[in-house]
């Protein structure tokens, strides 16, 4: 299982755009990470680098010891969208991870040997769905074509999950649901995991260790004891609200007060 290392990484898209600001942090095998942080912060930049699919224009990437270089097989990606072909079942769906081994035509033709078929059918068990295998994606609730995405990760046979706001359009309990079957398959298959939220009491439930991202640089790196309510407005703040924190796209519900309590965030840029 590889440590992940990121050392004085910078991406610059053009000379106004500064995504990430020379961010270093080293991420140990089996951590559950939950990168916290307001939109455009480059949250989504950084998982970006992560898969290679964008490359920094400065610093270095190392996994195990080695240099990131392109796209990494050994990396499976959850996505907000989730991205399932909505005619195909959640077996077919989750079948799709074996793409990588299969190749496209074979993988089209459906040619999946027994192993890759197993594998599917355990990942769908991990995350609650294996008496729905044969159900259409198209008739699937949002969190359970969430679930399916991440049996997909599952069937690449990662060593890294990433997950780029894998519940930002669910209700709170289909998101609990979500958050909770992606740290069972980490716990069981001891992954290394990292994933972007924005809903910050589902973050703390289930997160081991946060970083806090503003305007490209990391601000805070540390375990839900240490995610104050200080902290969290310098996180999406940049500086102390007097503890009224409400990071965007969470509601006074989800935080346990009213809405009459509510600072709201405003949402000033690009998701990222």
């Amino acid at each position: 299982m590889p440590t992940i290392e990121f050392e004085n990484v910078s991406k610059i898209y053009d000379e106004d755009t500064v995504a990430l600001d020379d961010v270093s942090f080293t991420i140990d095998e089996g951590e559950f990470v939950i990168l916290l942080g307001p939109s455009g912060a480059g949250k989504s930049t950084m998982l970006r680098v992560l898969n290679g699919l964008t490359e920094p224009t400065e610093g270095s990437v190392r996994i195990g010891g080695e240099e990131l270089q392109g796209n990494r097989s050994g990396v499976g990606m959850v996505f907000q969208e989730h991205y399932l072909i909505e005619s195909k079942t959640a077996f077919g769906n989750a079948l799709s991870g074996a793409l990588s081994r299969n190749g496209l035509l074979r993988s089209a033709l459906g040619m999946h040997d027994d192993a890759d078929k197993r594998t599917a059918l355990e990942a769908l068990q991990t995350v609650g769905l294996l008496d729905e295998a044969g159900q259409r994606a198209e008739s699937m609730s949002g969190g359970q074509k969430q679930r399916v995405g991440i049996a997909r990760a599952l069937v690449q046979n990662p060593e890294i999950v990433l997950a780029d706001e894998p519940v930002a359009s669910l209700d709170p309990k289909a998101a609990r649901d979500v958050m909770r079957y992606l740290k069972k398959a980490a716990t069981e298959q001891d992954l290394t995991t990292i994933t972007s939220l924005h809903q910050v009491n589902i973050a703390r439930e289930f997160g081991d260790r946060f970083l806090g991202i503003r305007g490209g640089e990391v601000i805070f790196d540390g375990d839900a004891d240490d995610l104050t309510m200080d902290e969290m407005d310098r996180i999406y703040y940049g500086e102390a609200q007097g503890g009224k924190t409400v990071p965007t796209g969470t509601s006074g519900d989800e935080l346990g007060g009213s809405d009459a309590d509510v600072d709201a965030a405003a949402d000033g840029g690009e998701r990222a």
